[in-house]
């Protein structure tokens, strides 16, 4: 095992005492998801507008992360969480589209977290539950296909997926908080 410099292990405490920033956030995702399943959507005008938000806050929430990251997490947390807030703004500049160009914008959302899923699992093999996070990538990628391919205009589906991306989100969320918590407990065991 590298010995870690005092730099690393500062950043890594001090990135250690935001966990609780995530399980917040998390917390909030599967609220969102609740919300989502509850509210009576039928107009793909209504179904953008809030497809666009969640797309937005899934954007901002990866930005947020960027400081608690390594460097080659920052950019690809970077690079997600402009791919994100693009899809959210495309989805707000047209939200009188199809229901073809809503499942495509959700389509590609899907495929691009499902994708950050998938890596960051193969990362954190070894780690605590890096399995879950693998089935959440490939579950989102799975759903992105489905998408993808769903030309039948069902503004309920429409809305269930939705509902996966922040539901699915508030999961992963939730999983690196835990994640974070228990390497700064293995920090502090290795320090003392």
């Amino acid at each position: 095992m590298a010995r870690m410099t005092l730099d690393e292990s500062e950043f890594r405490e001090d990135a250690g005492r935001m966990w609780w920033l995530f399980l917040i956030t998390g917390i909030a995702w599967l609220w969102i998801a609740l919300i989502v399943l509850r509210l009576n959507l039928e107009t793909v005008y209504a179904i953008s507008i809030l497809f666009g938000f969640v797309a937005i806050g899934a954007g901002v929430n990866e930005l947020m992360a960027i400081p608690m990251s390594t460097r080659g997490w920052k950019i690809a947390r970077g690079i997600l969480g402009v791919i994100c807030i693009a899809a959210g703004i495309v989805a707000f500049f047209r939200p009188e589209g199809t229901f073809v160009a809503l499942a495509s914008i959700v389509a590609w959302l899907l495929l691009f977290l499902g994708i950050f899923n998938v890596i960051a699992a193969i990362m954190a093999h070894g780690m605590p539950l890096w399995w879950l996070t693998l089935i959440i990538g490939l579950v989102e990628i799975g759903l992105a296909f489905w998408a993808a391919g769903y030309f039948r205009g069902s503004a309920i589906i429409l809305v269930a997926w939705v509902a996966a991306v922040a539901l699915l989100r508030g999961v992963t969320e939730i999983l690196m908080a835990f994640r974070i918590r228990g390497a700064r407990k293995q920090l502090h065991a290795a320090t003392v």
